[in-house]
């Protein structure tokens, strides 16, 4: 064994504001916003629905002083029930951020966890919430990437994001470097380490496991809290992940976290993004297409390849995607839902398409997610992309007022312009040294309806 895991306990524990750089603050503000955007556009979703009502069935607080509100939603349950509730509901709008290293999502549990968390600790400041989501964002991060480099299935971002809200809830709630130990070696061995590959082949509302890994946490926080005891967390101790977490505290993976534009599997982003480009490029419609060759890495290749019948099939279908992008110049929750699972002209469209991998691709991934494609128009000009990487994340960034602008975008339309105006200010302001969390907080947990009466959930 090494001793990472005091490195861990140091960074989790005593980190303060100052001790992080400006920038990195900054993305989590950022981060913070986009998930929230993302949380609040799930809650009318059906996933969203059950979590809450399974949450309410089953995960209530016997004891008041581990008792949370759901976000958006207000009811009372556990603080685990309202992490897992809402980390359930994000997880089932494909539109909340990642990282490529660890191939995985991590800000889809970090916030709803610290939203629970929070109703159960005294006020902090709102630097200090900043510094709480970064601690969870660096932990998952380096616990994916060390999960992925020492076993040979591809498990979901549960398995290893569990690892970060653990470590949040030992900072919020005070705990001490061997309860830290404990919990972390808890929330590994019950993370849920399921196989992504059978998601995507069979896609469903399980999607990336993460409602599981938020509950996970945050279950084990409170178990080691009380004593109870895990074995050692190989991510962290085993000697063969150490490297992975040599930089902890020097490189801020809060910085380099992707943002979707699409509420789709970023797989299919790429594709995504080269048939918009070419489309902008060269003025032609959906209806000038002939044939449409999309060339991307395997895991891409393998997305449902039909018209899917459901939205868990929608976000993980690379031609569904593609298709409406070519129809619409738009991927917005109205097409992954509802009567957009039925249109006619994208079922027809989907013919045009065809999706083969491509080894230099495959070679790129998971650091990177290129693709290119080949559209042939009906009078015979071919039009090809070259390679594309999606948008969003370092190797394409998305500028601060485009995200601000999907924000606003996706939570509109749920909680009304005042409301998510409120929680875009409220964000930023966390950054100011005499911020509270409660600034941000007051408009976490009311119902949609409470602020905007045409909506119901």
């Amino acid at each position: 064994m090494t001793n990472t895991f005091d490195k861990v306990a140091a960074f989790s524990l005593d980190l303060a504001p100052r001790d992080i750089p400006q920038s990195t603050l900054e993305s989590a503000a950022l981060m913070l916003l986009d998930t929230l955007g993302i949380t609040i556009a799930s809650g009318p979703m059906d996933a969203g629905r059950i979590g809450r009502e399974t949450a309410t069935a089953l995960y209530g607080a016997g004891d008041p002083s581990t008792a949370a509100r759901m976000m958006f939603d207000g009811r009372q349950v556990s603080m685990a029930g309202a992490a897992y509730s809402a980390a359930t509901q994000t997880d089932n709008l494909d539109g909340h951020d990642g990282y490529n290293p660890s191939k995985g999502h991590i800000g889809v549990v970090v916030i709803p966890a610290l939203a629970a968390l929070a109703e159960t600790v005294p006020d902090f400041s709102g630097p200090e919430a900043l510094t709480t989501i970064t601690i969870g964002y660096e932990v998952a991060g380096r616990a994916g990437i060390s999960l992925h480099k020492t076993v040979s299935d591809y498990h979901t971002s549960g398995a290893w994001n569990a690892l970060g809200v653990a470590a949040m809830a030992a900072r919020l709630r005070e705990h001490t470097p061997e309860q830290l130990r404990q919990s972390m070696g808890i929330a590994e061995y019950h993370g849920p380490r399921s196989q992504m590959m059978r998601e995507i082949a069979n896609p469903t509302m399980l999607h990336d496991g993460s409602g599981w890994g938020a509950m996970v946490g945050i279950s084990s926080a409170i178990l080691a809290e009380k004593g109870f005891t895990g074995a050692p967390a190989i991510t962290i101790e085993e000697e063969r992940v150490a490297q992975h977490w040599a930089d902890l505290g020097h490189f801020w993976q809060m910085e380099h976290q992707y943002v979707k534009p699409y509420p789709v599997c970023r797989w299919a982003h790429a594709a995504i993004d080269a048939v918009r480009a070419l489309m902008l490029d060269h003025s032609f419609t959906a209806d000038d297409i002939a044939k449409l060759q999309v060339n991307t890495f395997n895991e891409a290749a393998c997305l449902f390849q039909g018209m899917p019948n459901d939205t868990s099939s929608a976000q993980y279908s690379l031609p569904f995607a593609v298709a409406t992008m070519a129809l619409y110049r738009h991927i917005g929750v109205e097409y992954i839902t509802g009567a957009g699972l039925s249109d006619p002209a994208v079922a027809t469209f989907l013919d045009k398409i065809n999706v083969s991998e491509v080894q230099v691709h495959s070679e790129r991934f998971p650091q990177y997610r290129y693709s290119d494609v080949e559209i042939t128009l009906n009078n015979g000009q071919v039009l090809a992309s070259g390679d594309v990487h999606a948008r969003g994340g370092p190797e394409s960034p998305m500028s601060r007022d485009e995200v601000v602008g999907k924000f606003m975008k996706f939570a509109a339309p749920t909680i009304g312009e005042t409301r998510a105006e409120a929680i875009r200010d409220a964000c930023f302001a966390l950054l100011q040294p005499d911020s509270q969390f409660s600034d941000l907080g007051q408009h976490l947990y009311d119902p949609p309806h409470a602020s905007n009466p045409e909506h119901t959930l």
